[in-house]
């Protein structure tokens, strides 16, 4: 009676120790819910991309199409491009691809980017 007078909703009625408790269980249950989580974590994974690994032809094409750009981007700049041929007489592609094994096109442009950008000072 005492419930459908002063709780006309039915609504369960707590005692404050009741509530304490089941509030530290909750977060004891919430600390082992997060520890089994971390523990079951597997290593992740990071892979910047995942094309394929270049192959020699497929460096001696980037690296012919690369020049040519630079070349016609400096087309006005008569050192630069004297520059930039001296660098392709001294490019070898067997020795570009030993030092950066593992290549995807990304790579490549990049790795071109850092090793002729003091040529075009």
């Amino acid at each position: 009676m005492f419930n459908s007078v002063n709780n006309p909703f039915g609504q369960r009625i707590e005692s404050a120790l009741s509530t304490s408790q089941d509030k530290q269980q909750r977060q004891e249950q919430k600390k082992e819910e997060e520890k089994r989580y971390l523990e079951d974590d597997d290593q992740d994974e990071v892979q910047i991309s995942e094309l394929p690994e270049l192959s020699e032809d497929d460096v001696i094409y980037l690296s012919k199409e690369y020049f040519a750009k630079l070349k016609s981007e400096h087309a006005d700049n008569e050192k630069v491009l004297q520059k930039i041929d001296k660098y392709i007489e001294k490019f070898d592609v067997k020795k570009f691809m030993k030092r950066n094994p593992g290549m995807t096109p990304g790579d490549f442009h990049m790795i071109m980017f850092n090793e002729t950008a003091p040529l075009l000072n």
